[in-house]
């Protein structure tokens, strides 16, 4: 099993910056985590990408975070980070960590909200 805890989450007004970490602990036998990311999930809205990163250091993002957000990761911690610019007030949602195997496994979602 993968266990994903997020922390960072907050207020913040428009313009400002973010980082959102998420801490992976792993326990029993799993196959090995090949991507980590994020979603993000806004009032009435459907669950999407934000921004995820693979093994072979390949990242990829949402068009509409493109240029302002940066994921990374040190896998020494198991952790994964979303860096966030240029907040605005679209980028309200709560965020959730994910890890992929041969399942994904989910964080609890952190509660991003950006004040205009």
């Amino acid at each position: 099993q993968v266990q994903l805890v997020e922390s960072g989450g907050g207020l913040v007004q428009a313009g400002g910056s973010l980082r959102l970490s998420c801490a992976a602990s792993f326990s029993g036998s799993i196959f090995s985590i090949n991507t980590m990311g994020w979603y993000r999930q806004a009032p009435g809205k459907q669950r999407e990408l934000v921004a995820r990163d693979t093994n072979d250091g390949t990242t990829s993002y949402a068009d509409s975070v493109k240029g302002r957000f940066t994921i990374s990761r040190d896998n020494t911690k198991n952790t994964v980070y979303l860096q966030m610019n240029s907040l605005t007030p679209e980028d309200t949602a709560v965020y959730y960590c994910y890890a992929r195997s041969m399942v994904i496994y989910w964080g609890q979602g952190t509660q991003v909200t950006i004040s205009s």
